[in-house]
């Protein structure tokens, strides 16, 4: 029986409600599990209404829940996103108190909980309670240290270039910063939750970060000294992504676990695994702009016409509320000569692993990248807001392993620009390096998390110190 297991501490991991957050927490839950942690998995009651968890059978991941106040319709019940993020903190850390009471006197009180950066919140009830606190940082170090320093006043939005020269960013430059292009109310909205990030981090006794030392070792060094004082505990413990694809020691580790109640998964898997096998090593080009994505009109007409006149095969995840913006013109071209598939989702760790695929055409969110660097993926980049231009300049100019795409006065990727990017790293001089770069990436990614890796030990470290407090 569960009661008479003997676990060597008991985790809460509590992700924010969102899939592109819940996704890496749930796979470092299954890490935590397989090092014999009693690992638990908190999401909020519309989530897990809404969404099919599991964990890896070798792994057996707890799953509960609080509320966010919209047990009905989660974020989008709420009138704005400040509102939505009151009420998450309010019901939130009352439900939290609730869980960890319920759990109190059990066989496995709580010993830790690891909480999404984004809910600063969670490490209050956490000391209330008298219980370690683990902020978890679901972006790669670069967009981390750039947040904080927002917050500390050493950055100010809107940013300017001569405030660039902070150690560990001075290789950015002004159109590689965090961009906030949003109208009015929501932008401030954004800002005030990226900042917040880390209003209270002192509290904290670890930062975890979903990165791989080898990935950003020179900022990792410079955030480590400048936030000594505040954070003793920095320890990487990327990537988070199923064993399967890295270093395969957890059993039936083979997908995120995290998916919407509906049928369409399993046959879309199956569609694109069967159209991407009868394509030649490294001839498709696959495009995914992330969980929630939203492009122009006018971006998606030029889109996909950059991607017809490069002649490639290409595989496009276009979600049921763009699909309208494609022309029916270009869908029947597509159709008549069957050189691209249009899928609502795509099974995306499987599409990047098929060596059908020979570049991915991304948005650049953390999420994807650390996925295609762990893959082995060469990247065309087209990011489209917050984080997701540092990504690019880390991806082009850092890593070398992707062409950023250029854009006009307005923010839009011409056809040209996309075609020209698509050919130079499907074909051209520059992409056969990037392959390469992109091969040693993987190999590195791999390392870190196998047994005695930088991450694999660093986890290792971070529950080492935990059954020491």
């Amino acid at each position: 029986m569960e009661n008479r297991r003997s676990y060597r501490a008991h985790i809460l991991l509590i992700p924010y409600p969102s899939l592109s957050h819940i996704n890496p927490l749930l796979q470092f839950s299954n890490r935590l599990a397989s090092k014999g942690i009693k690992a638990t998995l908190a999401t909020t009651i519309f989530i897990s209404n809404t969404m099919n968890l599991k964990s890896s059978s070798s792994s057996s991941v707890h799953f509960e829940t609080i509320s966010d106040g919209f047990d009905e319709g989660g974020s989008k019940q709420s009138p704005d996103t400040t509102t939505y993020l009151r009420r998450l903190e309010a019901v939130g850390s009352k439900t939290l108190a609730e869980l960890i009471e319920r759990h109190e006197y059990s066989m496995h009180p709580i010993d830790c909980i690891v909480y999404d950066l984004c809910m600063p919140w969670v490490v209050d009830v956490a000391k209330e309670f008298g219980i370690l606190g683990a902020a978890f940082a679901t972006q790669p170090c670069t967009v981390n240290f750039l947040y904080y320093c927002l917050h500390r006043g050493l950055l100010k939005y809107p940013f300017s270039s001569n405030q660039l020269s902070i150690p560990g960013l001075s290789f950015l430059e002004l159109n590689d910063m965090p961009c906030f292009h949003f109208v009015g109310r929501l932008r401030l909205e954004v800002l005030e939750v990226l900042m917040k990030q880390f209003s209270n981090v002192e509290k904290a006794d670890f930062l975890l970060v979903n990165t791989v030392y080898g990935f950003e070792k020179d900022t990792i060094c410079c955030v480590v000294d400048s936030m000594s004082k505040l954070v003793t505990n920095l320890l990487t413990v990327g990537p988070t992504i199923p064993s399967i694809f890295l270093d395969k020691r957890i059993k039936d580790d083979n997908e995120y676990g995290v998916n919407p109640i509906t049928n369409t998964i399993s046959s879309s898997s199956a569609i694109c695994s069967d159209w991407l096998n009868k394509k030649p090593a490294g001839s498709v080009v696959y495009v995914s702009f992330g969980s929630t994505p939203y492009l122009k009109s006018k971006q998606m007409e030029e889109l996909a016409l950059g991607l017809k006149n490069t002649n490639f095969h290409f595989l496009w995840s276009v979600s049921a509320s763009e699909h309208s913006k494609l022309s029916t013109k270009f869908l029947e071209e597509i159709s008549d000569n069957k050189s691209g598939l249009i899928v609502k989702w795509s099974p995306q760790l499987e599409v990047l692993s098929n060596e059908a695929v020979g570049c991915f055409v991304t948005h650049c969110g953390w999420n994807s990248t650390i996925e295609a660097l762990s893959l082995g993926v060469p990247m065309v980049a087209m990011p489209q807001w917050t984080d997701q231009t540092t990504n690019a300049k880390l991806i082009e100019d850092l890593w070398k392993v992707g062409v950023r795409v250029g854009v006009d006065e307005d923010g839009i990727a011409m056809r040209d620009e996309i075609e020209f990017s698509i050919r130079e790293v499907m074909e051209g001089k520059r992409g056969r390096q990037m392959k390469l770069n992109a091969n040693k990436w993987r190999n590195m990614a791999i390392e870190a998390i196998s047994q005695g890796g930088t991450s694999d030990s660093n986890i290792d470290e971070f529950l080492s110190k935990l059954t020491c407090f």
